[in-house]
């Protein structure tokens, strides 16, 4: 007789930001697998979120849906209100925007989208999170391959996930304390509609030129990472970047 196989998540809470598409919603999709209630955070995508909440809802999953725009000045403080009861034992930071801007093209307006939502959010959701995460709890933030590679168009959202670097290695050692985990993900090309250029003339040869591996990654290869990260395979990683760029 064979004993019923139990998911490594079951019982806790996962807050997804940006999770009504792409990679986040790839992460939302294998962490409720994995037994974890799910927060799907969106900004604008509410019917995609919608979408995904009763896709993961018809399968079983426990599902909460939490709206917020992270680039607004009380966006963060909003979403810490619209969170369920309860505490929140794992935080993925996803939410992020990839203006394509030189430095010359780059308006200050954009400028302070990119800071709000990619730097300044990160920073005030993992703080109003905090005082609900216990010991054992993980956080994971998305970072990007484009800190250690050169790529036109990108500088200011190259430096945002810079942030993003330093901000995890330094959270690593301040919440270790509490037996927090904190480490982040590095993604290169991904095969989603802020990667969707790459399709275009000039794409494969840009992939060359970046990944060892051929084709487009997928959403879900950077969920598994997430997925071992908040997992108990993954109880001795903590301030750590991984990457998952092919």
């Amino acid at each position: 007789m064979t004993t019923p196989h139990t998911p490594p998540l079951e019982g806790k809470t996962a807050l997804i930001t940006g999770a009504s598409r792409g990679i986040g919603a790839a992460i939302a999709r294998r962490l409720a697998k994995d037994g974890a209630h799910v927060v799907l955070h969106y900004g604008q995508g509410a019917a995609e979120t919608q979408t995904l909440a009763a896709e993961l809802r018809a399968q079983g999953h426990t599902v909460h849906t939490a709206q917020a725009n992270l680039a607004a000045a009380d966006g963060p403080a909003t979403l810490i209100k619209a969170l369920p009861q309860g505490p929140i034992d794992i935080l993925v930071n996803n939410a992020g925007i990839a203006p394509f801007a030189g430095t010359d093209q780059m308006t200050a307006q954009t400028f302070d989208e990119l800071v709000n939502v990619n730097m300044r959010s990160v920073f005030l959701v993992t703080q109003g999170v905090l005082p609900r995460m216990s010991q054992g709890g993980r956080i994971v933030n998305l970072s990007s391959i484009v800190t250690r590679t050169t790529f036109p168009g990108l500088p200011a959202y190259a430096a945002s996930k810079g942030f993003i670097d330093a901000l995890t290695l330094h959270w690593a050692a301040e919440f270790a304390p509490k037996g927090i985990l904190v480490n982040a993900v590095a993604p290169g090309a991904i095969d989603t509609r802020m990667s969707a250029w790459l399709h275009g003339e000039g794409g494969a040869q840009t992939l060359k030129q970046i990944q060892a591996l051929p084709g487009f990654g997928q959403p879900a290869h950077v969920a598994g990472v997430v997925a071992f990260l908040v997992g108990p395979d993954g109880a001795w990683t903590t301030g750590q970047v991984i990457d998952a760029s092919g």
